[in-house]
């Protein structure tokens, strides 16, 4: 599923390619392409001008010159492609253009869990993305409450940062390497860490993902590309996911996998010792 550095990474693609476009046509192609609670048909943005760029965690949106934003969650397999070489998995089609030049732009999905939608802002916020908490890229991203949060809780810390009602963004990838990077265990009790420990996986999420989005993201297979097709490097970079059975790279331990919450998690056994607290 893309993550928050790859929906930046659309993001930034999107913003370089089509900054000041018109949406000649908005075009629904598929049933689940539409969130059921879109507040206007796909073709409501026909005629608007694309004005910014915005993303909070997963969450992707075209500021347009109308009371109307157009929101889009990518979920496993979403893509925003300009003129794509095939649309065999488009799912909605927009036909944007300036001046003489028309391009066609693609929002394709192989597993039909992504969806577009229209949608008022509150606040420069959509509705759909009004209860997510803040992600740790915005300007008023409050960590000391945030840690404050975390603290409180008795739940694994990796369940914890992925909750996007604490801090939206991190999913399950850059939760493995943020807590690899931290020398966390990811089923360590939240409530059983320091503030300062808590503090570290924060910064390190931070961290991990800057660079992911710095090399576009984490691409394992054709299911996440940016705008133009390309993929992502960051998988090159990963320290603990999906690194079942390698060393380690700070002390060559195996990487260990487990199961978690119908996911996966990997740690290093000996960087990232368990700190629990009974209820």
């Amino acid at each position: 599923m893309p993550e928050l550095p790859e929906v930046e990474t659309v993001r930034r693609g999107l913003e370089q390619n089509l900054l000041g476009w018109k949406i000649q046509s908005a075009t629904q192609l598929h049933l689940r392409a539409l969130n059921p609670r879109s507040e206007a048909p796909l073709h409501a943005i026909a005629g608007t001008k694309i004005l910014e760029l915005r993303r909070r965690g997963k969450f992707l949106w075209f500021v347009l010159d109308r009371e109307y934003a157009l929101v889009a969650h990518l979920g496993m397999s979403g893509q925003f492609l300009i003129n794509p070489d095939h649309d065999k998995h488009t799912r909605a089609l927009f036909t944007v253009s300036r001046g003489f030049k028309r391009e066609a732009l693609h929002f394709n999905d192989q597993r039909t869990f992504g969806w577009v939608s229209v949608e008022t802002l509150h606040d420069g916020i959509p509705t759909s993305a009004m209860p997510i908490a803040l992600d740790p890229f915005e300007p008023k991203f409050d960590q000391e409450a945030v840690i404050t949060n975390i603290k409180g809780r008795h739940v694994k810390i990796k369940t914890a940062i992925l909750n996007q009602n604490i801090v939206s963004g991190i999913g399950n990838i850059y939760a493995d390497e943020s807590l690899w990077l931290a020398k966390i265990h990811p089923e360590s009790t939240a409530s059983a860490l320091s503030r300062t420990e808590i503090k570290r996986v924060l910064d390190c999420a931070a961290d991990v993902m800057s660079k992911a989005i710095d090399v576009g993201g984490t691409s394992f297979d054709e299911l996440y590309i940016n705008v133009n097709g390309e993929s992502g490097y960051f998988d090159i970079s990963l320290n603990a996911y999906g690194q079942e059975g390698e060393p380690c790279p700070r002390c060559g331990t195996q990487i260990r996998r487990i199961a978690f919450a119908n996911r996966s998690s990997h740690f290093c056994p000996r960087c990232q010792k368990p700190k629990v607290t009974s209820k």
